[in-house]
């Protein structure tokens, strides 16, 4: 029988082992004892894994050892989708080198200032974690140079794809050196993926963690039938739920503040994290996640992209994400690396059919649960009452206390339990104990919600078990390897921006999947004209992201967001011809042929749609 395999077998170096001791790491996970030996030998590879199976120490440790403190400049370069995952991974490797002397770790990433970028970059740092973008603006800039770089990382590359970023990582692989180690690490392995592997990788190592070894496999899942009364369900759950930190997901920004503030209301310590809040806003709320003065955010997906907080034992979906991928991702936010969670879907009758696409994408078992009762509620209270009352006695002199009761009793002509159950009651209007049962009924179709009278996002779902309208994607499209189909159907919008500003599908892409928080996959058709540019998005889009365009900037040129019936064909460029206002050019589906403008009369009022955030 072989030996079980510890961080002190894998040959790491003392400074690093205290640091791994110190954070309580007791045996590596599979994915470490996978990778480190091959990364120590200096190897490439090519990781196939889910989020939370422990990859980002998978590669800090062993890229960490081999490197010289000794030259300041950049060794290591590792590049993530978004910001939130920059600085995630930042802090991970200033964690594992806080014993090595020397060792200087930055996070580039949009949103913070150049200059305190640059003077760090002045300063000199071996290890660099960057957002594409930022890392390019640095590179054409001639702030950073790789002449000392040893190993590249690529972290959650299908993501980079997703959101549009797979060009710019190409464009700064072509400019690292070429004689250095690659590891690449992806949920999934779509072919422009597999690509990048043959096309910069020397010879890689395939690592394959499967769900059932990963995240998935140390979270307990379980879903509730929705009905029309979420929010006083999600109150219920947390309050019978046991757990230190928790994250709830909602589809989009609006959603993460107004379920904040009910929650507020509610008593709980609670605080949204999106995508409009600026950089220090966002690391303020996961510090005080972290150090316990918050307990419970409420996040789209893009926000809570690479957070990692011990005390998150805690996930509820309070809206279903519209792919299986995204649910493995926002589950990772609990139970990562050894430790256990529990997972909360709330899924509403036309969601069925997402809750099976996601049991057999995982396949993991996902029981049913019923709501918490008011008894068990009511319970849960009882309990935190008695521990408040027996911090009270241990640690607070309440002799003057007792004897006020013991003289108002006499004086009220009542026993002393009486006068207590009296006191109880007047304590309960402040923060009651007693829970008034409510019955929640499963959701009837055309019922209203108690989200401000909007629609509980059914027409939603409903659309997307219709599937979309349009026949096929584009040709324009077909590097985006993503079908939008499933999205819905779309609106047309023109963008103030076309082939002579030197716009890229890529850059509308990607200032829409960052800008609005919408998954590139539910981005349709976008054609680019000479002056100006179409895109297809989700019908109804929320009036506040469509204002939020507004201020969007593509090209050094205002977006100009504004919706259309007019998504001909993309016209050749010094072809285009003139044609009268008003004149619209009809529209074509590939697979169709013609067809015309379905709608007719004045435009109705729309209602805010929910679309899933990456």
């Amino acid at each position: 029988m072989s030996e079980p395999v510890t961080f002190e077998s894998l040959n790491l170096s003392p400074a690093i082992l205290k640091a791994v001791e110190e954070l309580g790491y007791k045996t590596p996970s599979e994915i470490q004892a996978q990778c480190i030996p091959l990364l120590l030998e200096r190897k490439d590879v090519l990781g196939l894994a889910q989020t939370g199976t422990g990859k980002t120490a998978a590669f800090a440790l062993p890229l960490l050892n081999n490197i010289d403190p000794s030259v300041k400049q950049p060794q290591i370069l590792v590049l993530t989708p978004t910001r939130e995952l920059a600085i995630q991974v930042a802090e991970a490797f200033e964690q594992y080198a806080k014993h090595v002397r020397g060792i200087e770790v930055l996070a580039l990433y949009g949103g913070q200032s150049y200059s305190i970028q640059l003077s760090a970059l002045r300063r000199g740092a071996q290890v660099i974690v960057a957002t594409p973008g930022r890392l390019i603006d640095h590179i054409n800039r001639g702030t950073i140079k790789f002449d000392a770089l040893q190993a590249l990382v690529l972290d959650e590359a299908d993501e980079m794809l997703r959101m549009g970023f797979i060009d710019d990582v190409e464009s700064i692989m072509e400019k690292t050196p070429r004689e250095k180690q690659t590891c690449l690490f992806s949920a999934t392995m779509p072919k422009q993926i597999q690509n990048i592997s043959s096309k910069y990788m020397n010879n890689p190592e395939q690592v394959h963690i499967s769900a059932r070894n990963s995240t998935v496999s140390s979270v307990e899942q379980v879903f509730w039938n929705a009905s029309v009364h979420k929010n006083k369900a999600i109150v219920r759950f947390l309050e019978a739920e046991q757990y230190e930190g928790a994250i709830v997901f909602v589809r989009t920004r609006n959603d993460t503040v107004q379920l904040a503030e009910l929650l507020e209301r509610e008593g709980f310590s609670a605080a949204p994290l999106n995508g409009d809040m600026n950089q220090q806003a966002r690391e303020r709320t996961v510090d005080r996640l972290k150090s316990g003065m918050l307990n419970i955010v409420i996040a789209t997906d893009v926000a809570a992209r690479g957070l990692d907080v011990d005390r998150l034992s805690l996930v509820i979906n309070y809206d279903i994400p519209q792919d299986s991928e995204a649910y493995v991702h926002r589950i990772g936010r609990t139970g990562r690396a050894g430790r256990t969670g529990k997972a909360i879907l709330f899924v509403k009758h036309n969601e069925r059919y997402l809750l099976k696409n996601i049991i057999r994408h995982t396949k993991s078992e996902i029981a049913q649960v019923e709501l918490p009762t008011a008894k068990i509620v009511e319970e849960k209270r009882i309990e935190a009452l008695q521990a408040k009352l027996t911090i009270a006695l241990e640690n607070k002199d309440i002799t003057f206390f007792n004897e006020v009761a013991t003289n108002m009793a006499e004086k009220l002509d009542l026993p002393l339990e009486s006068l207590a159950g009296a006191l109880l009651c007047l304590a309960q209007q402040q923060s009651p104990i007693k829970v008034e049962e409510v019955k929640i009924q499963p959701r009837e179709r055309n019922e209203r919600n108690d989200r401000n009278s909007r629609n509980d996002r059914g027409d939603r779902g409903r659309r997307n078990e219709r599937g979309g309208e349009r026949g096929g994607e584009r040709a324009e499209r077909k590097p985006r390897e993503r079908n939008s189909r499933d999205a819905g159907p779309m609106d047309t919008y023109r963008i103030e921006v076309g082939r002579e500003h030197g716009v890229q599908v890529k850059n509308i892409v990607g200032a829409i999947a960052n800008e609005a928080d919408i998954s590139s996959k539910f981005i349709g058709d976008i054609r680019l004209h000479d002056n100006h540019s179409t895109v297809q998005l989700p019908q109804n889009m929320p009036k506040d992201v469509l204002d939020h365009f507004q201020k969007v900037f593509i090209c050094k040129r205002p977006m100009g967001l504004t919706i259309t019936t007019d998504q001909g064909p993309a016209e050749p460029r010094g072809e285009r011809s003139e044609r009268p206002a008003g004149d619209k050019k009809r529209s074509f589906n590939k697979d169709d042929g013609a067809r015309g403008d379905k709608r007719s009369g004045p435009r109705k009022e729309r209602r805010p749609v929910s679309f899933t955030a990456k």
